[in-house]
């Protein structure tokens, strides 16, 4: 007879940890198995794709070097590791939920009755569990469980916000060394210009041109002025990004004098991925936790359906006198359990239920499209570096013919075979062809860096903060 109080607080507790969560299954990928293929894609091969740092696809020690200050530095990183800070106390928090809440107390008075009943004082130490809930129906542990999921969420969000930085970092300190080109080529045809104004003003003079060749000649030279001012306008902003994204102030020197010093900086991932590999992607990985905690919460608000029941427990000390507090008539000490259930609600518990089996609907929605998502940048990226080497070969020739085309027009133009019309629209052939060789090069590079955005295969990414 003396086991049965163990018995009746033991037979709760073996019960406790029962989990009414129905089982996370992750539906297979919404994706074809492997890349497209065709005339706009690289055939890749079947292989795995290794893993890859930035620092094996950004070679360039000054670019390493931004990166390095921008992990340290940047403020959207600090916010993201701050918002993981957060979320792992929470994880401590609800995890403590699950244990006792031990209390300890003491108490001491005096009173003196006047003439009626004499002095008298009083003395009390307790101490126990104040609460302690039983988890019969795991409504706690769920509770936890979705709480750590929702933690693991952050840190690949964090992880997102890392992989983004370090991409957009590279963008920007490329579109530097694009902008710098476009800065030589519009101050080298101001000088074209110039010239030509120089040389047409002395033809008018002397009488062999007309008026509106030195206007044309004119032009050309506006046009190009306007444009050395765009370009320090671009380049000065491409300065303030980068000096954003690092968090701090950059040694110029880090900074490229041209795209022909980022090109060869910025290496391609290598061949050899299978689709799979999505899953490895940050922003995949954080949607799939989210399907997780949205199925734990499951869990919870099916616990809530069922009773409530916590068990209380004090020992203690009291007596009279201070001096007798700890003898052995001052012991005492008291259990107890407590069970609630709801009758009525008018169908909010089980309203509970529904609301949290739609937002694992809408989790698990989400985490499809997440993969799909990842799939379509990859395959958008793919396609544009399968024809991206064409694209330069075409470019480079296109400027080698309009600058040929542009020095016979010229030899024309002084011979008296061509108008001086004729000359100008073959400079501003030339002018455009370099500026878009430019363009087609910058977007070689932004086509690497997008692959590895989209692969999001940085293995310095594994843990969230530093």
């Amino acid at each position: 007879m003396k086991r049965a109080p163990f018995l009746m607080i033991a037979a709760p507790l073996l019960l406790a940890g029962c989990s009414l969560a129905p089982k996370t299954a992750l539906p297979p990928p919404p994706v074809p198995q492997g890349w497209p293929v065709g005339d706009a894609y690289l055939i890749e091969s079947e292989a795995a794709l290794p893993i890859l740092s930035y620092k094996q696809l950004f070679t360039d020690a000054r670019l390493q070097s931004l990166v390095e200050q921008a992990l340290a530095n940047n403020r959207d990183l600090r916010t993201a590791y701050a918002n993981l800070a957060a979320a792992r106390a929470q994880v401590r928090v609800s995890r403590a939920a699950q244990f006792p809440a031990i209390g300890v107390s003491a108490s001491g008075d005096y009173a003196d009755r006047g003439g009626t009943g004499g002095a008298g004082s009083s003395f009390a130490l307790q101490g126990g569990v104040t609460a302690f809930e039983l988890d019969l129906f795991g409504r706690l542990a769920n509770a936890n469980a979705a709480d750590r999921d929702r933690a693991l969420a952050t840190e690949a969000a964090s992880r997102t916000v890392r992989l983004s930085l370090i991409a957009d970092l590279a963008n920007a300190w490329a579109a530097y060394g694009a902008d710098r080109d476009l800065l030589a080529i519009a101050q080298e045809t101001a000088t074209n210009a110039r010239e030509n104004v120089r040389l047409t003003k002395a033809r008018l003079d002397g009488g062999v041109a007309p008026r509106t060749d030195l206007r044309q000649a004119e032009q050309i030279l506006a046009t190009a002025e306007d444009a050395i001012a765009q370009q320090q306008t671009a380049i000065a902003q491409d300065e303030n990004l980068i000096r954003l994204l690092v968090g701090g102030d950059v040694d110029p020197a880090l900074f490229p004098a041209s795209l022909a010093e980022v090109t060869p900086a910025v290496a391609a991932p290598p061949a050899g991925m299978r689709s799979e590999i999505l899953l490895r992607r940050p922003d995949v990985i954080q949607a799939e936790y989210l399907l997780r905690a949205a199925n734990a919460d499951i869990g919870v608000a099916r616990a809530r359906l069922f009773p409530t029941i916590s068990l209380t427990g004090l020992l203690g000390f009291a007596s009279d006198a201070l001096s007798s507090l700890f003898d052995k008539g001052s012991f005492a000490w008291s259990a107890g359990g407590d069970a609630s259930a709801s009758i009525f609600d008018f169908g909010g518990r089980r309203d509970g239920v529904a609301v949290s089996e739609a937002q694992r609907d809408a989790a698990l929605a989400s985490y499809e499209g997440a993969i799909q998502t990842a799939f379509r940048e990859v395959a958008d990226a793919l396609a544009v570096q399968g024809t991206i080497a064409e694209r330069v070969r075409a470019a480079a020739a296109n400027t080698e013919a309009a600058a040929d085309t542009a020095r016979l027009s010229d030899a024309r133009y002084k011979g008296g075979v061509d108008s001086f019309l004729a000359s100008l629209d073959a400079q501003r052939s030339l002018y455009a062809a370099r500026r878009s060789e430019i363009a087609t090069g910058l977007l070689l590079v932004q086509t690497r860096i997008a692959l590895f955005r989209a692969l999001g295969g940085d293995s310095s990414v594994g843990s969230a903060a530093p």
